[in-house]
C-alpha cells in the first residue's frame, strides 16, 4: 500500500513536468507578431531633462546682468561683420531708393556665456534666447523701411560656443535712400551704399568692423536687375559724428550700377530721331497741298510732346536738365522748325500771288515818234503832241525838234534806270519768290544739322 501510494504521487509528479515543458498556446490578434532587436529598448541619454533637485542649465543667463554690454566699464567691445547679399531686388528712380535682401551676421566674444564642454561643440539658438542676452544695437543708416523675415519662424540664429564666442545672423530685407545723380540719364551711372551703425554705443564702447575686410561681403553670382549692369561692390568704414551725442564706428556696403542703354534706345531715343525724319518728308510734298503738310507737321510735334511726357512721368522732378532732355528737346525743335517752315513757305506764295504785276511803260509810241522824227513825215499835231504840248500851241520847227529831242532823252534815262532797279530787286527777292527753292534747300540743311547735334551728343554722353 505505501508503495502503490508512491507510485501514483510519482506519476502526477512526472505528469505536471511534461505539462510545464510544453509551449502555451497564443491568443489570435489578426496581427503577425515580430521579434524586436534588444537595442531598440535601450533609452538614450536625454541632456536637456531636468533632474529632481535644483536644475543646472547650461546657459547661466539669469545670473548675470545682460542689460549691459560685455566687460562693462572696460574697454569697447570688438564686434565683427560680415553680409551675404541675397538679391538686390529693385533700384525706383522716382523714390531715390533701392531695396535688398541680406544674411547680416555679427561676432562677438561674452565671457558671461561660456559653458563646459568636453567635445567643444556649440550649441544654435532661435530667436527666443535673443531676448534674454546682449546683442549689439546695429541699424541702418538712411534706411526708409526694414524688416526680419518671419517665414516660417523669425529668421534669427544665434550660436554660442564653449568659450563665450557668439555668432549672431539675421534675415533682413531693407529700403534704403540712395542719393543719384540723372544729370546724364540715361547713359549715366549711379553709386549707392548701404550704411550699418550702432544706435545708442559710440566708439568708447562698441567697436564695429568688417570681419574680413573685403572679404566680409560675399554676394550671388546670379544677381541681376533689369535696367542695370552690377560694376562693384565694395566695403568701407569711418566715423561718424553727432553733435549730441559723439563718434560712431560706420560700416559701407557700396555697389555701382551702370544703367543699361538699350531699352531708352528702343523707348525714346529711336522714336524721337523717327518723327524728326518725318517731319522732313513735308519738303518734298507740294507746297500747294496744305492739308497734308499741316497734318504731317501737327502729328509729329503731338508725338513728340507725348514722348517727352511720357519720360518725365517715370522720372523725379530734378530742377536740373537730364541728357535725355537735351536730345528729346532739341528734336522737339527740330520738328517746331519744319512746321515753321512750310508756314513762311505758304506766306511767302500767297503774298507774291497777291502782289500785282510790275507794268513797264510802252515804248512802242517812243519808237515810233522817233521813226516818224527820222523819217521826216510827223505831221505838226503829232510832233506836238510828242513834245508834251497841246495842239493849239503851235511852235516852230525849230523848237519842236528841240523839244522831241530832249523828250526822248529824259525818256530814254527814265526807262534804263526803272529796268535796273527792278533787276536787282529780282534778283535780291529770287530766293523767296521762288518757293520751291526753300523746300530744295531745307532738305540738305535739316538733315545736316540733325546729323551733327547726333555726333556732339553721343561723342560728349556716351
Amino acid at each position: 500500500m505505501p508503495y502503490f501510494s508512491r507510485l501514483i504521487l510519482f506519476l502526477f509528479c512526472l505528469m505536471v513536468l511534461v505539462e510545464s515543458r510544453k509551449p502555451k498556446k497564443r491568443r489570435w490578434t489578426g496581427q503577425l507578431e515580430t521579434s524586436k532587436p534588444s537595442h531598440l529598448y535601450k533609452k538614450n541619454l536625454d541632456v536637456t531633462k531636468i533632474r529632481k533637485g535644483k536644475p543646472q542649465p547650461l546657459l547661466r543667463v539669469d545670473d548675470h546682468d545682460f542689460t549691459m554690454r560685455p566687460a562693462f566699464g572696460g574697454p569697447a567691445i570688438p564686434v565683427g561683420v560680415d553680409v551675404q547679399l541675397e538679391s538686390l531686388d529693385s533700384i525706383s528712380e522716382v523714390d531715390m531708393d533701392f531695396t535688398m535682401t541680406l544674411y547680416l551676421r555679427h561676432y562677438w566674444k561674452d565671457e558671461r556665456l561660456v559653458f563646459p564642454s568636453t567635445s567643444n561643440k556649440s550649441m544654435t539658438f532661435d530667436g527666443r534666447l535673443v531676448k534674454k542676452i546682449w546683442v549689439p544695437d546695429v541699424f541702418f543708416v538712411h534706411s526708409k523701411r526694414s524688416f526680419i523675415h518671419d517665414t516660417t519662424t523669425d529668421n534669427i540664429m544665434l550660436r554660442v560656443f564653449p568659450d563665450g564666442q557668439v555668432l549672431y545672423s539675421l534675415r533682413i530685407t531693407v529700403t534704403a535712400m540712395c542719393n543719384m545723380d540723372f544729370s546724364h540719364f540715361p547713359l549715366d551711372s549711379q553709386t549707392c551704399s548701404l550704411e550699418l551703425e550702432s544706435y545708442a554705443y559710440t566708439d568708447e564702447d562698441l567697436m564695429l568692423y568688417w570681419k574680413n575686410g573685403d572679404e566680409s561681403l560675399k554676394t550671388d553670382e546670379k544677381i541681376s536687375l533689369s535696367q542695370f549692369l552690377i560694376q562693384k561692390f565694395h566695403t568701407t568704414s569711418r566715423l561718424a559724428f553727432y553733435s549730441s551725442t559723439g563718434w560712431y564706428n560706420r560700416l559701407y556696403i557700396n555697389f555701382t550700377l551702370r544703367r543699361h542703354i538699350f531699352f531708352f534706345l528702343l523707348q525714346t531715343y529711336f522714336p524721337a530721331t523717327l518723327m524728326v525724319m518725318l517731319s522732313w518728308v513735308s519738303f518734298w510734298i507740294d507746297h500747294r497741298a496744305v492739308p497734308a503738310r499741316v497734318s504731317l507737321g501737327i502729328t509729329t510735334v503731338l508725338t513728340m510732346s507725348t514722348i517727352i511726357t511720357g519720360v518725365n512721368a517715370s522720372m523725379p522732378r530734378v530742377s536740373y536738365i537730364k541728357a535725355v532732355d537735351i536730345y528729346l528737346w532739341v528734336s522737339f525743335v527740330f520738328v517746331f522748325l519744319s512746321v515753321l517752315e512750310y508756314a513762311a513757305v505758304n506766306y511767302l506764295t500767297t503774298v507774291l500771288e497777291r502782289k500785282p504785276q510790275e507794268k513797264f511803260p510802252c515804248m512802242c509810241g517812243m519808237l515810233h515818234s522817233r521813226t516818224m522824227m527820222l523819217g521826216g513825215s510827223c505831221s505838226e499835231s503829232e510832233a506836238n503832241s510828242l513834245a508834251g504840248y497841246p495842239r493849239s500851241h503851235i511852235l516852230t520847227e525849230e523848237e519842236r525838234q528841240e523839244k522831241i529831242v530832249a523828250h526822248l532823252a529824259l525818256s530814254s534815262e527814265s526807262n534804263s534806270s526803272r529796268k535796273k532797279g527792278l533787276l536787282k530787286g529780282q534778283v535780291g527777292l529770287r530766293i523767296f519768290q521762288n518757293t520751291h527753292a526753300i523746300d530744295k534747300y531745307s532738305r540738305l540743311i535739316f538733315p545736316a544739322s540733325y546729323i551733327f547735334f547726333n555726333l556732339i551728343y553721343w561723342s560728349v554722353f556716351a
